[in-house]
């Protein structure tokens, strides 16, 4: 047995493993099923899942148990199946690159490289109370057929708002889930995000079925890989539906614009949740209203609603144009203190 302290993104993963949000894992994975994951987007048993789920050591490590630690807590123990080393070019597989200047690649690398596989039990479940859990948006979502979930880390700009009343088309109901755990530099604080999401819908939402719950775990940045990640999480939480849009869960230029979309298609069949693959929204200076390429061709009256400029624009403490931000959700964000990481 061995005692390891562990910081909240740890806890937090320990907490999604125990409730059902990463399922069919209910552990660290082991060789195996990391294994399996990197090289055919599934774990051992065939089932999909396109993210590893690890729990960091910093030497091999020789026990049948280790107890976990936080904030002077005993809270939970792993009872190890296997110990083993990643290597650099499993990092690359994850992401399609090592440059450190992708944020998932550089906090990856910072991690270590022995890695313990086991299932976990909670010895305290007194970690477990405020946790978003599928039994409660299960129990939400009841009386709907059919449920959209919504993957941002980001406010809510026009051409989200444009994918929620999409899906609304679509679908009974629409699960708003923002990841609030780690993001990198720039991005949005929590608060931002909460604040922001809360003007949309009091403004606009009001009355629709529309419900409006955090996911705590950290971005990876890992794009078409996440996309299907995130897509599991959600119908774990029991979405019957997924949105995934333009380059879902990418940063810089490191994925194709629909690559997401590829993937999705590839995995679709064996998922047991539909994904909506939504095309890029944008606002069209002829229609005066936001729309994509499959509905409107005026390409040159195209402004692309830009995420950039809406983050300088905050910066500087302006309003954004309304075709790019609703100005309820501006003026909510501008009186924070914080507004980004």
């Amino acid at each position: 047995m061995k005692k390891i302290p562990v910081d909240n993104e740890v806890l937090q993963d320990i907490i999604n493993l125990s409730v059902g949000l990463f399922y069919p894992l209910d552990g660290f994975m082991d060789s195996k099923d990391y294994k399996s994951v990197l090289d055919n987007y599934r774990l051992s048993n065939g089932e999909v899942f396109t993210i590893p789920i690890t729990f960091d050591i910093e030497n091999f490590i020789n026990v049948d148990e280790i107890i976990i630690e936080h904030d002077g807590r005993i809270v939970a123990k792993i009872e190890v199946e296997d110990v083993y080393e990643i290597k650099l070019e499993d990092v690359f597989k994850i992401y399609k690159t090592l440059d450190t200047n992708h944020p998932g690649v550089k906090k990856e690398l910072q991690r270590g490289r022995y890695k313990v596989g086991g299932k976990v039990k909670i010895l305290d479940s007194s970690i477990l109370s405020n946790a978003l859990t599928p039994k409660k948006t299960k129990e939400l979502f009841k009386k709907h057929k059919t449920v959209a979930g919504f993957q941002t880390r980001n406010i809510p700009h026009r051409a989200h708002e444009y994918l929620h009343r999409l899906a609304l088309e679509f679908c009974d109901a629409l699960f708003i889930n923002p990841l609030v755990g780690w993001r990198k530099k720039g991005d949005f604080t929590e608060d931002a995000i909460l604040i922001g999401y809360k003007a949309l819908i009091d403004n606009y939402y009001n009355g629709l079925n529309v419900y409006f719950e955090t996911l705590k775990m950290p971005m990876r940045y890992a794009g078409p890989r996440e996309a299907i990640f995130h897509a599991i999480i959600r119908r774990n939480l029991g979405c019957t539906h997924f949105i995934i849009g333009r380059d879902h869960a990418g940063v810089g230029n490191y994925y194709g614009k629909y690559e997401a979309h590829n993937l999705a298609k590839e995995l679709q069949k064996d998922l047991d949740i539909e994904l909506l693959l939504f095309k890029e929204p944008f606002y069209c200076k002829k229609c005066e209203q936001i729309v994509s390429e499959n509905c409107c061709a005026h390409l040159d009256k195209k402004v692309s609603i830009s995420g950039t400029e809406i983050r300088r624009m905050l910066k500087n403490k302006q309003i954004p144009p309304k075709e790019f931000l609703r100005k309820e959700v501006a003026e909510s964000l501008l009186k924070l203190e914080k507004i980004f990481v």
